[in-house]
């Protein structure tokens, strides 16, 4: 199956003052790992590497990967609202303007979404899960707690498939309904679009196995075959609920 073209939204500078990774070349630098882990997981994919602080990889992605489909895009965020709302309202600005701006993303007509410095490991197994129209990972509560009802509590955004038409329906003002300080993250915005328009047949049947360093923890988030484990059973029983079921693409 052809990928959609891989969106990979950084911001070198960081305009959220609450992230634990603000280190300029070390942001960088991650941003180029997670170029190269992608293209280990499939040299043929295209990326589309956009950055919301002005920084232009052009010359460091020609002198690092030089034989790679990379599109490099650059633009300023809003910095004041980033501030005031956090990295997720600078990521919605970032999406929007690769949707317009993005040849590759144009041509495709769908994406694929992951934040720089990050990677997907089973991006193939979860890419079979494609319905061309929208993939996420949503995050429920207390599946194995036998005294609480289970609860879907918000989408992951680390890492969403869409096509063109889905995103813009759905999710490029979500952004705009972000408020730190009420606890609305980016998260929120698109569990509630989800719940608001009924959206059905979107979340992935797979676990996705995100690797990388996330800028907001500063670390690498570790994946041992324990907790792989317990994802997979975790999504195994979710998706026999009946109350969750219908959420879930189906499986081919």
């Amino acid at each position: 199956m052809t990928s959609p073209p891989i969106l990979l939204t950084s911001s070198v500078i960081a305009y959220d003052t609450g992230v634990a990774l603000s280190d300029t070349e070390e942001r960088t630098r991650l941003a180029l790992e997670s170029v190269a882990q992608w293209l280990q997981i499939n040299p043929n994919l295209s990326l589309v590497l956009c950055d919301g602080s002005s920084f232009d990889f052009g010359n460091l992605v020609a002198e690092h990967f030089p034989l790679a489909n990379i599109e490099c895009l650059c633009f300023e965020n809003n910095q004041e609202l980033v501030k005031k709302y956090g990295r997720g309202y600078g990521e919605g600005e970032i999406v929007r303007y690769a949707l317009h701006h993005s040849k590759l993303i144009a041509m495709a007509g769908c994406f694929t979404k992951c934040t720089s410095k990050l990677w997907v490991k089973n991006y193939k197994q979860c890419l079979s899960n494609w319905n061309n129209t929208l993939l996420c990972k949503g995050v429920f509560l207390n599946v194995f707690s036998p005294f609480k009802k289970t609860q879907f509590s918000y989408i992951d955004t680390r890492f969403y498939i869409t096509s063109i038409a889905t995103y813009t329906e759905y999710f490029e003002d979500a952004h705009l309904g972000i408020d730190v300080h009420l606890g609305r993250s980016l998260e929120d915005r698109f569990f509630d679009i989800f719940a608001i328009n009924h959206i059905q047949k979107a979340l992935f049947s797979v676990a996705p196995i995100i690797e990388g360093v996330g800028g907001g923890i500063g670390f690498y988030y570790k994946n041992p075959l324990k907790r792989r484990i317990k994802e997979s059973l975790r999504l195994q029983l979710v998706r026999r609920n009946k109350l969750f079921s219908e959420l879930f693409v189906d499986l081919t």
